[in-house]
């Protein structure tokens, strides 16, 4: 087996061992709003759960030459987001945003998504999402220094779910009916594939 110091290390060399070993990443897609009220969209695969009760999930924003991304600026300044859960539907839509655009011109717009109000907070919603999730800022961390290393790690507090009724039932979503897509390494997405089951010890 090897065995690897990575600070001997690329940046690019640590990437590609993260990403080729954390596998499957589930994807967020992220909307934002700027101050001059243009609505960012984004995709991140560096997303998870933090929390059930209360319910909180996490996105790490790495930063590009060490300034903050936009969804990171945005959700730091307004508190706000939605998160959308990427599926096999809407994965070549959400692809497109991932284009760098300046502030002022909206991924929605180059992917032809539609926009639809939120209930709780004032960024909008993507309506071809299956599985929307309303966010409020719960914290923000600044991590990995000043420089190109930096990353802003946004934990955010789900305030409203919406879920579509043909894959909701008795308080369970239906995995193969979200179909959601996770991502792996280089330009490569997964499926949900085989489930199968085992039993929790007692």
């Amino acid at each position: 087996m090897l065995s690897i110091d990575p600070s001997k290390n690329t940046e690019r060399e640590n990437y590609k061992f993260l990403i080729g070993s954390i596998v499957p990443r589930p994807i967020a897609f992220v909307t934002t709003l700027s101050d001059e009220g243009i609505v960012n969209g984004a995709p991140f695969s560096y997303f998870n759960i933090v929390s059930s009760n209360p319910p909180m999930i996490s996105l790490a924003i790495q930063r590009s030459a060490g300034r903050q991304k936009d969804t990171a600026r945005n959700i730091i300044g307004l508190k706000e987001f939605v998160v959308h859960v990427v599926d096999e539907d809407n994965v070549e839509e959400i692809n497109k945003t991932a284009a760098s655009l300046p502030p002022n011109e909206s991924e929605i717009e180059l992917a032809n998504l539609t926009l639809v109000e939120s209930v709780k907070i004032s960024v909008p919603s993507v309506k071809e999402a299956k599985i929307r999730m309303e966010c409020i800022l719960e914290q923000s961390l600044e991590l990995g220094g000043q420089d190109s290393s930096g990353v802003d790690l946004i934990i955010g507090k789900v305030i409203q779910f919406h879920i579509e009724e043909e894959i909701y039932e008795k308080g369970r979503i239906d995995p193969i009916g979200l179909g959601a897509v996770s991502r792996l390494a280089g330009t490569n997405y997964a499926k949900i594939g085989e489930i199968f089951s085992i039993e929790r010890p007692k």
